[in-house]
């Protein structure tokens, strides 16, 4: 007769191997990406030219176009990530996507263990070479989780996009069943940790003009042909604006500015650089603040710090908020997201079909429920 310690042993070694034995629920970073080194740069930009997502020139002969001009640009661009040593955004994506797993399994065992990836649109690790370690890992449940706050189509819908021809490439049985965080704009988390870090870059000075501060939030721009699509992106940039400014109290005066325009054609403006050097003659200090990015890259490192502030005459009264790469305030937040969508069970948020509705592409889905939920024809087999 097995005695009661025998059992217990038994009982708990059954436990032990089913939790080993279960599926991790992946929590995959999806964003743009960036050259983590510099002979990088010429693949990072081909991938990006050959979107037409991003860049709507032709279908057909867009692989061409993107390989003359990723060609061509490259010697310019390889300076630039010379010059503050590669794209850190893989780096900060990885520790994040690392933490907010680490605080999942913790406050929501229910879907633990996650486990943490990072998929990028232009740079390794890819779309595609995630999706395979994902299959090798026996991952069965996924959510996409977007790195950009605001939606875009050219920029959360070109990542969905990406995922889809992966999907029907490299899973076309479905054995993972996927859902998505596609815009979070005014999240509690993302907001406190942006006002956390405009308060302690305001501590940089002199407390008896720190009230009168001008605060520019920066964001990417886009394209007015991409705008008047009905993209949500502007609207969404703005009410994270207007959310982190509510926080602050509106302590300060604060104006949304747009960077890294390129080309003829018309983008949405004012630009960053303009209203900088139009403002900083009168005023008694600037921040800038990279309201649209989740972490420091090309935008914030060089455009921001080397050309907007760095060849400005008045570089000493302009100073840029830090990006939230590693705060915790951030983090916990993105974790706190993830749980609650997770618990909800919401396989995308409302406003996604609309987005794909108005957004153009020469290659994507009817609706995100061909994407999103279960369709292993398995629904009823335990997990």
């Amino acid at each position: 007769m097995l005695s009661r310690c025998s059992i217990v042993s038994k009982r708990l070694f059954s436990t032990t191997r089913v939790s080993l034995e279960k599926s991790p629920t992946g929590v995959v970073f999806m964003n743009m990406g960036g050259p983590s080194t510099v002979p990088e740069t010429r693949d990072f930009l081909y991938q990006l030219f050959s979107d037409n997502d991003l860049i709507p020139i032709s279908k057909k002969y867009q692989p061409l176009i993107a390989k003359y001009i990723s060609k061509f640009r490259t010697p310019k661009i390889e300076k630039q990530y010379e010059q503050i040593g590669g794209s850190p955004i893989r780096k900060w994506s990885e520790y994040q996507a690392k933490k907010v797993c680490e605080i999942l399994d913790k406050s929501c065992p229910e879907s633990a263990p996650h486990k943490p990836y990072v998929a990028f649109r232009y740079a390794r690790p890819l779309t595609n070479e995630t999706y395979q370690q994902m299959l090798k890992d026996g991952v069965q449940k996924a959510v996409a989780f977007s790195q950009y706050p605001q939606f875009s189509y050219s920029t959360t819908g070109s990542s969905i996009n990406e995922l889809w021809r992966q999907i029907k490439k490299l899973d076309p049985e479905r054995s993972i069943s996927w859902s998505v965080i596609d815009r979070w704009p005014t999240h509690k988390g993302l907001v406190k940790a942006f006002a956390t870090n405009i308060q302690k870059r305001l501590e940089d000075f002199p407390e008896e003009v720190r009230k009168d501060v001008v605060l520019l939030f920066s964001a990417h721009s886009l394209p007015m042909d991409v705008i008047n699509t009905g993209d949500a992106y502007p609207a969404e940039v703005g009410a994270t604006v207007y959310s982190v400014m509510s926080e602050l109290k509106f302590s300060n005066p604060y104006r949304l500015v747009w960077q890294s325009q390129v080309g003829p054609k018309p983008w949405l403006g004012a630009q960053t650089a303009d209203v900088t050097e139009w403002l900083a003659p009168s005023q008694k200090g600037l921040i800038l603040i990279p309201i649209a990015f989740t972490s420091d890259h090309i935008e914030t490192l060089f455009e921001l710090d080397l050309e907007v502030i760095g060849e400005s005459e008045y570089k000493d009264k302009i100073k840029r908020c830090e990006s939230l790469n590693g705060s915790e305030i951030f983090i916990e937040g993105l974790a706190d997201l993830v749980k609650d969508h997770l618990q909800k069970g919401e396989l995308y948020s409302k406003q996604l079909p609309l987005d794909f509705q108005l957004g153009k592409s020469n290659d994507t889905f009817e609706h995100p429920s061909q994407v999103f939920g279960d369709h292993s024809n398995k629904s009823s087999s335990p997990q």
